[in-house]
């Protein structure tokens, strides 16, 4: 079992441990938000439903393992460490209603089959299946829940972490600048709803607003689901941080002006050399910024490092999602309502692959919880060395 980032911030409730009440870093009009708690009734699990961003907060309650499943395949959670925290707890739910070795299996397979692409699925999964095979039925829901608990709380430090080096960046580009402001470009959303808390890209963000800098944040829109329009905008918006949403063809006229100072994107899956999968555009962006000279830097966990794959090309599974996403848009309509309206061509069809990936040639770095690392091979190696137990 994984050494925890924050033991002192697990308790129990009601015979289960779960995440404390502490409060969060990050607040939507002054109130704090995790992406992912417990219920008040300590044991079903309450996350902010995405698919309603940024027109609605709605906070949805998922009690049993396909209604997580659900959930995640539905995009209700989304985001690579957001995504292995909620299916650790659709563990721990299965665990409660049948703690037996049938569900157990059925419960990792289910889950696991949701999302191919974001390797933090699969690693958390991997993680409850070794914690809970070991375990006698009768202890399975409490260490279900627990170990939850500690990949939340892991999360957070993580990305608490990155948050730290990443801002660093942030403020060396800023005493190049002098009294100008510093420009950073993002893509998609890698921000605290990707996660428990904190965010990847955005953690160095908002680290280094709250420390003063004179920053402004290029948000690319992320077609086709528009997570950078909707939820990065949205968060940046709620913690105050100068930005501007972009057309995501419009990065590159940005980068040639000069306007760019420093791209930083997240990751779904980073392999052993430092290839990176992440939202479909990511490649496009890391080759206009090796191009125009400005560096470009992935921040994600090391649960996202999948230590077994080594060609991205070769080894990371790209998601295919619904042609429909391209076709079809939805937004707030002039009566306050969500509405989806046909954009394409009737009769046309529509390719949508999630994710590309970006060669670790062109990535300036990674930023992790234990620090910045040259994206590749022997820089991954010394990472992986130095990585806690």
């Amino acid at each position: 079992m994984r050494r925890l980032w924050c033991c002192r911030n697990v308790r129990l409730i009601l015979g289960y441990c779960a995440l404390c009440e502490h409060e969060a870093h990050l607040k939507i009009d002054g109130r704090p938000y995790r992406s992912i708690t417990l219920a008040p009734d300590g044991w079903s699990v309450e996350v902010i439903d995405q698919t309603r961003l940024p027109f609605r907060l709605v906070i949805a309650r998922l009690a049993t393992c396909e209604a997580v499943a659900a959930a995640i395949s539905q995009m209700v959670v989304r985001g690579a460490p957001l995504i292995g925290a909620t299916a650790a707890y659709g563990v721990a739910l299965a665990m409660r209603k049948d703690p037996g070795d049938p569900a157990l299996a059925s419960a990792l397979e289910t889950l696991g089959a949701t999302r191919p692409t974001a390797v933090n699925l699969a690693w958390a999964l991997s993680r409850m299946g070794e914690a809970l095979r070991a375990a006698s039925p009768d202890q399975r829901a409490a260490i279900a829940y627990g170990e939850a608990a500690a990949i939340c709380e892991e999360d957070v430090a993580a990305c608490q972490a990155i948050g730290v080096h990443g801002a660093g960046l942030i403020a060396q580009a800023a005493q190049v600048k002098g009294d100008g402001r510093v420009n950073i470009l993002t893509h998609c959303n890698a921000g605290w709803l990707a996660c428990v808390d904190h965010g990847t890209a955005l953690a160095p963000i908002y680290h280094a607003h709250d420390a003063g800098v004179h920053l402004h944040v290029w948000v690319d829109e992320t077609r086709p689901r528009n997570q950078g329009a909707a939820l990065t905008a949205f968060e940046l918006g709620a913690h105050g941080v100068p930005h501007t949403v972009i057309a995501d063809n419009a990065g590159g006229h940005l980068m040639q002006r000069g306007e760019v100072d420093l791209c930083i994107v997240g990751a779904d899956r980073i392999t052993a050399r430092g290839d990176v999968a992440n939202k479909i555009g990511t490649y496009l962006k890391a080759l206009a910024a090796r191009e125009a000279g400005v560096p470009f830097h992935v921040a994600a966990p090391l649960s996202t490092i999948d230590w077994s794959a080594q060609d991205g090309l070769r080894d990371i599974p790209i998601e295919e999602r619904s042609g429909r996403e391209v076709t079809h848009v939805t937004g707030l309509g002039p009566d306050g309502a969500l509405t989806t309206v046909q954009v394409a061509a009737p009769g046309s069809g529509a390719a949508n692959p999630g994710f590309d990936v970006t060669p670790a040639g062109l990535v300036s770095g990674l930023i992790t919880e234990c620090g910045l690392t040259p994206a590749t091979a022997e820089g991954l190696s010394r990472l992986r060395q130095r990585a806690p137990a």
